[in-house]
């Protein structure tokens, strides 16, 4: 990597940051696409995020990817917003215009591509999708678009929940230990969407009775560090398929990229991503 005065600098904000994959996708797609740019974590918290925003803005930084806590107080400090993002009411992606940051969410398209990926069909089908936080929105302004029957949301507060989704169609919200009232008549595709489970806490899972995993069909868990999570685990032990969250991470992050250097970015490079990081 040659770093110049021509060289375009973009980044990742959160807290924590320690465990992001983001930069390794980001510098490894400008390497093979002959890109002079760099790509770094920025540790910011949620009181100095105004202040990172506006900083980030004056030293000429192109675009950034926002993740926990920050995709919802990052609505205030863009000077505007695109459609997708608007309708989640989360972003994690900002880029550079004239007037401030513009701000995007990719995880929605992220996601709907590793559905497409390992042949999860969601059109029509019951869904059971755990959490209401920021991955949430993006995950269920997907499955609305893409046409999903019913979808049970289950939540820790059933009020935040409601809050979010519950005037949605044909979602109903429950909490995480009401699960039994969802029927059990058929199986369900499962969307793992809180942070539960995620390293350094890999033996924790969000649901605790094993009972619960006799519904799911096929599972879905946005983490992917640890590359199994318990959740995980529970499925494939009744012998069914679960996937985590990797290939959205790597779709989210080509998803981006396109759009911080308006270019396209061709799938064998995201086949040689998902390579190299799962390894």
């Amino acid at each position: 990597m040659n770093i110049d005065g021509k060289t375009t600098v973009l980044g990742v904000m959160g807290d924590p940051i320690g465990h992001t994959g983001s930069p390794a996708i980001h510098n490894f797609i400008a390497d093979r696409l002959g890109d002079n740019l760099v790509y770094v974590p920025f540790h910011v918290r949620r009181n100095g995020l105004a202040a990172a925003v506006e900083g980030a803005y004056e030293l000429g930084i192109r675009g950034m990817n926002v993740t926990v806590p920050h995709k919802q107080d990052i609505l205030q400090e863009v000077a505007e917003l695109e459609d997708s993002a608007l309708a989640i009411g989360a972003v994690n992606t900002i880029v550079r215009s004239k007037s401030g940051y513009k701000g995007f969410n990719t995880d929605f398209s992220g996601f709907m591509r590793q559905l497409d990926h390992y042949s999860i069909i969601v059109y029509n089908k019951p869904v059971i999708m755990l959490g209401a936080g920021g991955a949430a929105r993006a995950v269920m302004y997907a499955l609305q678009k893409i046409g999903a029957s019913r979808i049970y949301v289950l939540n820790r507060s059933k009020a935040k929940a409601k809050e979010e989704f519950g005037k949605l169609p044909n979602v109903e919200i429950l909490g995480f230990d009401e699960w039994d009232k969802i029927p059990g008549s058929e199986k369900y595709i499962c969307i793992q969407c809180t942070s539960v489970g995620l390293a350094p806490l890999s033996n924790e899972c969000v649901i605790k009775d094993d009972d619960f995993f006799d519904l799911v069909s096929v599972g879905v868990d946005l983490i992917y560090v640890p590359s199994e999570t318990v959740f995980m685990k529970k499925i494939k032990e009744r012998g069914n398929k679960a996937y985590n969250g990797l290939r959205m991470l790597i779709y989210q992050a080509i998803s981006s990229y396109e759009i911080f250097m308006d270019k396209e970015v061709d799938n064998d490079i995201a086949e040689a991503l998902y390579e190299k990081l799962d390894s």
